[in-house]
């Protein structure tokens, strides 16, 4: 069985103050942690901060985004290694918004994706369709395309982590529904195993992303490919983000 993964988006939110408040909440509101992984993805500004607070603690680091290059001139972007430095073990990579808002493509995906991995961390790479796509049946069209190029070349498949957000979704308050989410995660489920075969495809944890909400997450998980979330909104208060967290596992355990 996969173990569940549960990821907060923290986005550009939370000064260090607030970082410093929330994980200490955080840490009190989820209680011991068996049966799942956690991590927060908070600014680059917190990562220090947040590594700290979570001294002694299961949940894992994670940054929001990572350059290709070692080091160079490029005003603005941080490194696998500076992430890593700060105690960081995930890296989202080509998040919508990267995508939308800062000209990401499927092919600089690719190559994030590569530095995370050669860096020794685990990248959580970001796929999904806009709503204009859905509505023209692109869907399937579009994720084969973004897991072609964007996921190409790797040699331990397994290792990475896939999350669909339905661009449509975030932030909008819609949810796909769980069949709607699972079509698209068994979609992509294949295209890996066509890739990679069926033993890394069945070994690779695929997360959803798009409005999750304390309210969704057991109706989600009870779906067999879907292996977690990518949160955002609902990331930012502790108490909501324990109760995703703290979903039943039985639940899931029993779809399998």
């Amino acid at each position: 069985m996969r173990q569940p993964l549960l990821a907060g988006n923290w986005k550009m939110y939370k000064s260090i103050a607030e970082a410093r408040t929330f994980i200490k909440s955080l840490r009190s509101a989820l209680g011991p942690i068996s049966n799942r992984q956690v991590v927060v993805c908070p600014p680059f500004t917190e990562l220090t901060t947040v590594a700290e607070e979570l001294k002694g603690s299961p949940i894992a680091l994670g940054a929001q985004n990572a350059h290709w290059e070692k080091q160079g001139a490029f005003t603005g972007e941080i490194s696998v290694g500076m992430v890593a430095e700060t105690g960081c073990q995930f890296v989202i990579v080509g998040h919508s918004e990267r995508r939308q808002y800062f000209s990401e493509t499927d092919a600089t995906v690719q190559k994030r994706m590569q530095a995370v991995i050669a860096g020794g961390l685990t990248p959580i790479v970001c796929i999904g369709e806009t709503l204009q796509e859905r509505e023209s049946n692109q869907t399937f069209a579009v994720i084969e395309r973004q897991i072609k190029i964007g996921l190409a070349n790797i040699a331990r498949p397994s290792e990475i982590v896939i999350a669909y957000e339905p661009v449509w979704a975030i932030g909008t308050g819609k949810t796909a529904t769980p069949e709607q989410a699972q079509e698209v995660h068994a979609f992509v489920r294949q295209q890996i195993s066509a890739l990679y075969g069926e033993p890394a495809a069945q070994a690779m944890r695929i997360l959803y992303g798009g409005s999750v909400k304390p309210e969704n997450i057991a109706a989600l998980m009870q779906q067999p490919d879907i292996d977690g979330g990518l949160v955002g909104g609902a990331c930012l208060d502790a108490d909501s983000f324990a109760k995703i967290v703290n979903f039943d596992v039985a639940q899931k355990t029993a779809a399998r």
